[in-house]
């Protein structure tokens, strides 16, 4: 009892492990994955009490209340409507036990303690969130400039000095296109699936 109090106290029994591909049918978060829609693990991280799942559509966290509660809460975070920012590594001083990654998706900010011994596995991971981090960023700007590239069309459209016939004909023409390009640029720069990037950085 004094051994797991003190345990507890120091945050050792909260220090994650990584699960290997081998295991992934073992654990809840895999009960929730969408394979219907070909979504797939690339990366776990079990605590005693939570889950936390990279698959290559989302981030799948299995929130555990403590490790005595068998209760759970699934919280999903899919990365088109969660952007990952302020990825962070920390790793283990002399007496340190655990490494630590840390994230923001959308709002919610997440700090994952894990076996130091596993340092080099959290490096691929590390690296993958940081890629998809910059990715999205920059998709997000391609795609801001592509609608503000719209939007002055159109003004340029309601400002020419042409007969008003003429000028809802082809407002209405810019309109249908504009719509088939707004709808081609955010398939391009809203990405959904990012596993060829847990690939590329996942050394399974």
């Amino acid at each position: 009892m004094l051994k797991k109090f003190a345990s507890d106290a120091l945050g050792l029994s909260d220090i994650g492990k990584i699960i290997g591909p081998e295991d992934y049918d073992k654990t809840d978060a895999d009960d929730y994955i969408r394979h219907e829609d070909n979504e797939k693990i690339y990366f776990l991280i079990k605590t005693k009490a939570d889950e936390y799942c990279f698959t290559n559509i989302a981030f799948i966290h299995v929130d555990g209340e403590n490790a005595v509660s068998s209760k759970r809460i699934l919280k999903r975070y899919p990365y088109t409507q969660y952007k990952i920012s302020n990825v962070l590594l920390e790793t283990a001083g002399r007496v340190d036990l655990d490494i630590e990654i840390k994230f923001t998706l959308g709002n919610q900010s997440y700090s994952i303690d894990v076996d130091k011994r596993q340092l080099d596995k959290l490096n691929d991971l590390y690296k993958a969130l940081v890629y998809i981090s910059e990715e999205i960023h920059e998709n997000s700007i391609m795609y801001n400039m592509a609608t503000q590239s719209l939007d002055k069309a159109v003004a340029v459209l309601q400002n020419s000095k042409i007969e008003e016939a003429q000028i809802a004909d082809q407002y209405k023409q810019l309109t249908e296109f504009g719509f088939s390009w707004l709808k081609s640029a955010r398939e391009q720069y809203h990405e959904k699936d990012f596993g060829s990037v847990f690939e590329k950085y996942i050394n399974n």
